[in-house]
């Protein structure tokens, strides 16, 4: 039979020592309970900045294919001048030989400078807008550049942040280690034949 506090009877009672070896491994306990925790909140951060690079990666790439269609639609803009401009020298052509034909007939000779006017302004036209789409498109380029340094940041975090963790994890493992070992050891002698000698 055993008494109302557990031990056996004509057992000694629990020494100082022992309620020290006890609330000693309680607190190591709640030591490494702590530590675990704490790689936890790294590990939660890590994962954070991870999803924080991987949104910023996908959005620089959305923002490269809008500036490589708008360099595209520039492309097309200036592609369009070489055939105004051949459009151009043809009806300089015909003005000069409608001036040689007949120098006095006026009405067909404004007609075509009015028709050269409206083709030059097409080409200033065709150039203001791919410059102004290229600016656009520079300015994408620009936002990638400054998004890719962002996400490189998170990423550079989210390495920090997991070999924090790792080490806490580290520390943890050796204080439970330390832990298990000191209780193994101080029950030993006790698992052995005691008592006193006859």
């Amino acid at each position: 039979m055993s008494t109302g506090d557990g031990t056996p009877p004509g057992a000694p009672p629990p020494s100082p020592l022992h309620f020290r070896q006890s609330r000693w491994r309680g607190e190591g306990y709640a030591d490494v309970t702590k530590l675990r925790e704490i790689a936890a909140r790294h590990q939660q951060a890590a994962t954070r900045a991870h999803e924080r690079a991987a949104r910023l990666t996908t959005k620089i790439e959305r923002i490269r294919h809008q500036a490589t269609v708008l360099r595209e639609k520039a492309q097309a803009k200036r592609a369009q001048i070489p055939e105004v401009e051949q459009e151009i020298q043809q009806l300089e052509k015909d003005l000069q030989a409608a001036l040689q034909n007949n120098p006095n007939v006026h009405s067909d000779a404004t007609s075509l400078q009015y028709r050269i006017r409206k083709l030059q302004q097409r080409i200033a036209n065709l150039e203001s807008a791919a410059g102004h789409i290229d600016l656009r498109a520079t300015v994408r380029t620009q936002k990638t550049a400054e998004l890719k340094v962002k996400a490189d940041r998170f990423l550079e975090q989210a390495t920090l942040e997991a070999q924090e963790a790792e080490a806490f994890v580290r520390r943890a493992d050796r204080l439970q280690q330390v832990m298990e070992s000191e209780a193994v050891g101080s029950t030993a002698p006790t698992s052995g034949p005691s008592g006193s000698p006859p």
